[in-house]
């Protein structure tokens, strides 16, 4: 099966007030055909640091037990207990043997640790479909993915596509909570 590039999005929640917007969003860019949500996860971390999971999703059944708990499995978390942790080792065992090497010491990311105490995260594991035929012509013309980031709203100011005001109004909103 091919899948479209994939991206994990860690979004952090200080007091978090969900009322269905969120989801009802992800379901509209389902609709659209522009991403499918492959998993998520809500992480709540108390004040001591322990964690407490919940598994979201709107994948259809058959998807959801195509592609399993793919965040868990990917950020090291045994979400289904003592099974899930061995399957997820099992795959990860394969793909190296078969030569796969997914992160460098350099390239880890620890998620778990990046949540502050005492508060929550929603993590989303989105799959691009509005990138697929542009990856494709990439890789027909023999190009290749040598990075990615998201550029932070203050960053747009120097190069003139947002005002400093607007730029201010769209960092406090994707930081709000964090502390920055």
């Amino acid at each position: 099966m091919a899948i479209g590039p994939v991206q994990l999005i860690v979004l952090g929640f200080e007091n978090p007030e969900f009322h269905g917007e969120i989801v009802a969003e992800l379901e509209r860019l389902r609709a659209t055909d522009t991403v499918r949500v492959v998993d998520a996860l809500a992480v709540h971390k108390d004040a001591a640091g322990e964690i407490e999971v919940a598994h979201l999703s709107n994948l259809t059944d058959e998807e959801a037990r195509e592609f399993g708990s793919a965040v868990g499995a990917l950020i090291g978390l045994g979400i289904e207990g003592d099974e899930g942790i061995v399957a997820g080792a099992e795959a990860g065992a394969e793909a190296t043997a078969e030569g796969v090497s997914v992160f460098s010491d350099e390239d880890a990311w620890d998620v778990l640790e990046d949540i502050p105490n005492d508060s929550a995260a929603a993590l989303l594991l989105i799959e691009h479909h509005w990138a697929v035929p542009l990856r494709d012509a990439v890789a027909k013309a023999g190009g290749y993915r040598i990075g990615d980031a998201f550029i932070s709203p203050l960053d747009l100011v120097e190069i003139g596509l947002v005002t400093a005001q607007e730029a201010q109004e769209l960092a406090r909103m994707e930081s709000a909570g964090s502390g920055a």
